[in-house]
C-alpha cells in the first residue's frame, strides 16, 4: 500500500470525472422475502434471476443484486456495508417513496437533511442498511473555506410530503432514472482507507467528519463513497456465511480509465484480478469492489 508521502509519486492519480456507480450485489438469508421487501416497499423490479441470483433496478440498469445463501446471519463488528444509497431524480419521487413506505407500514430508522440532500434510512429484513436520498442542485451547495457543507439537520418529513399532495399518479415503483447514489462502508481503519480511495483508486476526500468517517467522489459529487469506523477500530471483515456486502460496482469510462487504474494498483502492490465482467479487487478492508467498462449490467 502507498505510504502518504508516496502520493506525488504516482502518475494520472485522480479518477476519470464521469466515473459513477453501477450496482450493488448484497447477501440475503430468503431470497423470496427479501425480493417481496424490495419491490412492496421500495419499489423495484425484478430484472432477471440468474443461479440462486435476482437482479433488480428502476430503469434498464441493474442497481440491485441479491444472492441467497440459506442460514445467513448478521455479524456485528465487522467491515462491510453500513448501507448502500438509492438516489432518485427529484423531492417528488422522495416523496413517493415516502409515501409508499407509509403506505406499506414499513419502519424507518431515521432521516436526515445533509444540506446536499434529503435522505430516508431504512434496512432490510437481513438488517442490510439502506438510504434513499434526493440531491440539491450544486448551485445551492454550500462551501466554507473551500470545504463543502455537509450536515445531519432533521428531516422535514411534511414539507417532502406535501411534495406528493396533489400529485395524480398511483405509485408505479421507482422512478426510472434512479441510480445508485453512493455506498457507505464499515472500515477498520480511517487512514489506510483514505489511501486506497484516494492515492489508489484516485477518488478526490471531500470531507472528514470527526475523525471516524471520510468521505471520497469523482467529478466534485458530494460523495460516491463514505467509510466509518463505526463498528469500531480495527474490525476484521464478516464470515462467509453472514448477510451483507459481497460487492459493489465502480463503472468507469473507458478502457483507458481501466488501464490507468490498473497502474495504479500495480504500483501500490494490491492485488486484483481481470474477470469476464471487470477488474476485481478489495480494498483494506476487504470490502469487494468489481470495476466494470462502460454501459455493462450485472
Amino acid at each position: 500500500m502507498l505510504r502518504s508521502d508516496e502520493v506525488d509519486d504516482v502518475i494520472d492519480s485522480v479518477i476519470h470525472p464521469e466515473t459513477r456507480l453501477g450496482y450493488v450485489h448484497l447477501t440475503v438469508s430468503d431470497l423470496e422475502r427479501a425480493l417481496a421487501f424490495y419491490q412492496l416497499s421500495l419499489g423495484f423490479q425484478v430484472h432477471r434471476r440468474e443461479a440462486g441470483t435476482a437482479y433488480l433496478g428502476a430503469g434498464r440498469e441493474d442497481l440491485l443484486a441479491l444472492t441467497e445463501r440459506p442460514g445467513a446471519i448478521r455479524v456485528p463488528h465487522r467491515s462491510g456495508l453500513y448501507h448502500f444509497a438509492i438516489l432518485v431524480p427529484s423531492r417528488l419521487a422522495l416523496a413517493r417513496s415516502l409515501a409508499n413506505l407509509i403506505e406499506t407500514e414499513t419502519k424507518l430508522e431515521g432521516g436526515s437533511d445533509h444540506l446536499v440532500s434529503e435522505a430516508l434510512y431504512l434496512a432490510d429484513p437481513d438488517g442490510n442498511g439502506i438510504e434513499i436520498y434526493r440531491d440539491r442542485p450544486r448551485s445551492a451547495w454550500e462551501y466554507a473555506h473551500g470545504v463543502l457543507r455537509m450536515g445531519v439537520d432533521p428531516l422535514d418529513y411534511r414539507a417532502i410530503l406535501a411534495e406528493s399532495q396533489n400529485d395524480p399518479q398511483p405509485w408505479s415503483g421507482l422512478h426510472p432514472d434512479t441510480v445508485l447514489g453512493h455506498m457507505h462502508l464499515h472500515v477498520a481503519h480511517i487512514p489506510e482507507a483514505e489511501a486506497f480511495y484516494t492515492q489508489v483508486l484516485g477518488f478526490g476526500l471531500v470531507l472528514r467528519y470527526h475523525g471516524a468517517a471520510s468521505f471520497f467522489s469523482a467529478g466534485g459529487y458530494h460523495h460516491h463513497l463514505g467509510v466509518n469506523t463505526w463498528n469500531g477500530v480495527g474490525v476484521p471483515p464478516p464470515p462467509p456465511d453472514a448477510v451483507g456486502l459481497r460487492y459493489f460496482v465502480v463503472q468507469l469510462p473507458d478502457d483507458e480509465e481501466q488501464a490507468r487504474l490498473i497502474a495504479r494498483l500495480e504500483a501500490a502492490n494490491v492485488a486484483y484480478e481481470l474477470r469476464e465482467d471487470g477488474l476485481w479487487a478489495r480494498d483494506p478492508s476487504q470490502n469487494g469492489i468489481l470495476f466494470a467498462v462502460g454501459d455493462r449490467k450485472g
